[in-house]
């Protein structure tokens, strides 16, 4: 039986369509698995461990977003509605995607004994790294057993530096861990300074399943007849939007836009032609999939445009000189890809960066090289875990 730490309870299109992949390809490959299902004891011992997360950018950011988002749940009546109303569709979405779950291990105690049962675990994608996770020891697998099997497909920190005073301990988990592959460039340069290996950067998990695949697992379903824009935003800069509304007067179309995803923005409540809130991770994809062009910030909004050979620009969702910006993942996205031209740069016409369509056959070509990496990784890590099992 192989364990799986990954994010598959939030409410995130990208990370949870992620996740999905994620054990999708596992039960390509026959490969046993369950969720490991964790939840943390307060106790004074774990509370303790948080203390070093107050001088962590990320997770005060993290904090800060989160505390603003419940202010403005009992703030805005409707704003809560419609959140309730969005939280149901992904429900309905976990309620058939996930299915193979381990028993809730309640305390670090229970987890560590839980993870004796396992001949492999398997971490990976989703900024599961990031700093600000730390002092939990679940995903990076400190848990698991030194003599059992430990492996990330896709890690990502998701920043571009580890804080001085986590070296030491990140160091450590990495060494612990046998199969590492990154998701990021970044990622895979932070390992080989804190460690001296040299590991691959691989795809992010939804590439492990092709376009044909996807449709199979979730059939297109057009919506909309008119072509139309299709704004995916995580942040609240309002720039953005504006740029967004101006490609939409320029070109004639309307905007497909979900709002206040993230958070409560103001000027959402006017963005967007048509905005429902009763979007499952099915319906992000197909609005998706149907676009005209496609603006986002997303990472995995990006990924699967490149996925679906969309049309699309992206754009920053955090000031490249932020403490806690996260930008990194998206630099490798498009390096890899050559599709630096497809970022948006502040007061730049949308209208002159789609005037020439990318050209998905030399993004085929880069896709082949990054993929024969992972398909390489991947064949290594599966035939340890079937050797083990």
């Amino acid at each position: 039986m192989v364990g799986v730490c990954i994010k598959y309870m939030h409410e995130n299109y990208g990370g949870i369509l992620q996740a999905y992949a994620t054990v999708s390809y596992l039960e390509n490959q026959n490969i046993e698995y369950e969720l490991i299902r964790y939840t943390r004891k307060k106790t004074v011992t774990e509370t303790l461990k948080d203390i070093p997360r107050l001088f962590n950018a990320v997770w005060l950011n993290s904090r800060y977003e989160g505390i603003e988002r419940k202010i403005s749940l009992k703030k805005y009546p409707q704003y809560a509605k419609n959140d309730e109303v969005r939280m149901k569709a992904f429900a309905n979405f976990k309620k058939w995607a996930f299915k193979s779950f381990s028993e809730e291990y309640v305390g670090y105690a229970a987890l560590c004994e839980g993870g004796k049962k396992y001949s492999a675990v398997i971490t990976g994608s989703d900024q599961l790294w990031s700093p600000a996770g730390l002092p939990t020891n679940y995903y990076n697998l400190m848990f698991v057993p030194d003599n059992t099997l430990k492996i990330s497909i896709a890690s990502s920190f998701g920043v571009k530096k580890i804080p001085w005073y986590q070296k030491k301990r990140t160091a450590h988990y990495l060494k612990r861990i046998e199969y590492i592959s990154m998701r990021e460039n970044r990622g895979s340069e932070i390992v080989k300074e804190l460690t001296g290996r040299d590991v691959p950067t691989i795809l992010d998990p939804v590439f492990f399943l092709s376009k044909k695949e996807w449709l199979e697992r979730i059939p297109n379903k057009k919506e909309i007849d008119e072509p139309y824009i299709f704004a995916y935003f995580l942040g609240a800069t309002q720039e953005h939007r504006n740029a967004v509304k101006k490609l939409a007067s320029d070109k004639g179309m309307k905007i497909v836009a979900l709002r206040h995803m993230d958070q409560y923005v103001e000027e959402d409540e006017h963005f967007g032609d048509f905005a429902p809130y009763d979007v499952s991770p099915e319906r992000f994809l197909n609005f998706l999939r149907n676009a005209e062009y496609i603006c986002t910030d997303s990472f995995h909004g990006t990924a699967f445009s490149i996925l679906n050979e969309k049309q699309f620009i992206v754009f920053n969702r955090y000031a490249e000189n932020a403490s806690f910006s996260k930008n990194s993942r998206i630099d490798t996205l498009c390096m890899n890809f050559g599709l630096e031209d497809r970022r948006y740069k502040g007061g730049m016409n949308l209208s002159d960066i789609i005037k020439t369509d990318i050209d998905y056959k030399a993004v085929s070509e880069k896709y082949k090289k990054i993929k024969s990496v992972t398909d390489e990784y991947l064949n290594t890590v599966l035939r340890e875990i079937k050797k083990r099992a």
